[in-house]
C-alpha cells in the first residue's frame, strides 16, 4: 500500500477530494521521504509516547507517527481536511483527529484526558504564525517533552542565532530560556506540494524542566529583552529608558551597567541570556 506522504499519493488525494490548497493556512504538504525519516528519527518517538501533531494536512506524517507512537492526536484547523483525514485513518485505532485552532487549544488538558504525564509535539507549522505557536506552547508550561517542528529556515536561524549576529533577538532568548534547540534537517522547497517560496529546517526543541539561568522577576526579564530589540540599533540604556518605566534615570542605569561590568554603550544584541538575567536581577535589587 502506497504511503500517503509520497508525491504521487499526495496528488491523488488532492484530486480525489477536489481539495483546494489554502494559502491563508500556509498549506504545503511534505512529500520528501528522506526528510520524513529524519523527522521521525529526530522526534525519537516510541510505542509509549503520546504525540500531538499540529497541522497534519492530509496525514502524510500522521501515518508514519502512528506506526511508532502509542497514540497520535492530530490537530487541524482546516475543517475541509477533516473528512480526508477521517477517511485515510478510519482503520487506525491510535489516531484521534481534532478540528481546532492550536492557539485556542489547552494542551495540558488534552494530555491529562489521555492519562499521560507528558507528550511530544511534532508539527509542520504554518509559517505565517510559527513564532506565536512556538512561544504560546513554551509559555503555557504544558508537560511537553519536546517539539520537533518544521519551520521557515529564517526563523530557524533566529532561534539558533549567536549573540552579536543580525538574527539574534527576542525569539532566540525566549526559546533559550525554555528549551534546548537542535537542528535535525535542512529542507529544500522542492520537498513539498505545492512548492513554497522559502527553504525550511526541522528543529527539535527539548523543553527544559528549569530555566538555564536564575532570575528574580521573569516578567521584568522579558520586558527588558523585548525593549532591547524593539530599537535594536540604539544602546540598551536608551531602549530601557525610552520604553520601560523603571523609575531610573539614564545616569542611574549607567551606574548599574558599570557595576555589572557592562559598557554604557552596549546594545541588546551583544548580551547573552545570562547577561540579561544579571541585568534584570540588579534592577530588582
Amino acid at each position: 500500500m502506497e504511503l500517503i506522504s509520497t508525491h504521487s499519493k499526495t496528488l491523488e488525494i488532492i484530486k480525489k477530494y477536489n481539495f483546494h490548497i489554502k494559502k491563508g493556512y500556509g498549506q504545503n504538504f511534505l512529500t520528501d521521504q528522506h526528510v520524513i525519516n529524519k523527522i521521525i528519527a529526530g522526534a525519537n518517538v516510541d510505542e509509549t509516547d503520546l504525540v500531538i501533531e499540529i497541522g497534519p494536512g492530509i496525514g502524510g506524517l500522521t501515518e508514519r507517527l502512528a506506526s511508532q507512537a502509542r497514540h497520535v492526536i492530530a490537530i487541524e484547523i482546516d475543517k475541509s481536511l477533516i473528512p480526508i483525514l477521517e477517511d485515510n485513518f478510519s482503520e487506525y485505532s491510535n489516531i484521534e483527529i481534532l478540528n481546532q485552532d492550536i492557539l485556542k487549544t489547552n494542551i495540558s488538558d488534552i494530555i491529562a484526558e489521555h492519562g499521560a504525564k507528558s507528550a511530544k509535539i511534532v508539527a509542520n507549522l504554518p509559517y505565517y504564525i510559527t513564532t506565536p505557536i512556538i512561544m504560546d506552547i513554551l509559555e503555557s508550561k504544558a508537560p511537553i517533552e519536546s517539539m520537533t517542528i518544521m519551520i521557515q529556515k529564517e526563523v530557524g536561524q533566529r532561534i539558533k542565532a549567536a549573540a552579536g549576529t543580525k538574527d539574534y533577538g527576542a525569539l532566540t532568548l525566549g526559546v533559550a530560556y525554555r528549551a534546548h534547540a537542535e537542528l535535525i534537517a535542512n529542507v529544500p522547497r522542492n520537498s513539498f506540494v505545492p512548492r513554497p517560496n522559502v527553504d525550511s529546517v526541522v528543529l527539535r526543541l527539548d523543553v527544559l524542566k528549569e530555566p538555564p539561568i536564575s532570575v528574580h522577576d521573569e516578567t521584568l526579564l522579558f520586558k527588558i529583552i523585548k525593549a532591547a530589540f524593539e530599537q535594536r540599533r540604539k544602546t540598551l540604556i536608551n531602549c530601557l529608558f525610552n520604553l520601560l518605566d523603571l523609575g531610573l534615570s539614564k545616569e542611574e542605569l549607567a551606574v548599574l551597567f558599570n557595576k555589572r561590568g557592562f559598557d554604557a554603550n552596549v546594545r541588546g544584541e551583544d548580551l547573552t541570556l545570562s547577561d540579561f538575567a544579571e541585568l534584570a536581577n540588579v534592577i530588582v535589587e
